[in-house]
């Protein structure tokens, strides 16, 4: 979980700098309902909030999100078919069995 916090904090900070990244997490937190610490545990409810802000912008984000941690986590990221950024996270935690 950490791991993936890391991730979505470099890059929003990076995209967005840290005024921005804090102007995100305060929309997913008061649209959603969603606590930046709750992002592992639900990845949909933060694309669904990022998609909310970013429109079709957030799927972008979403990816630099997702080449970052897999980096992190010293794997290749492929993009599949199909798959959303929570899909990819659900896929991460049961091969890391985190």
């Amino acid at each position: 979980d950490e791991v993936l916090l890391s991730a979505v904090d470099e890059t929003l900070k990076h995209v967005f700098k840290e005024v921005g990244a804090k102007v995100i997490y305060d929309f997913i937190k008061n649209y959603s309902h969603l606590e930046r610490e709750e992002i592992a545990e639900k990845p949909e409810v933060f694309s669904a909030g990022l998609e909310r802000l970013l429109a079709s912008a957030a799927p972008v984000i979403e990816n630099l999100i997702l080449k970052s941690l897999y980096r992190k986590l010293q794997l290749k990221f492929e993009e599949k078919e199909g798959y959303g950024f929570s899909d990819y996270i659900k896929e991460l935690k049961e091969k890391c069995r985190c």
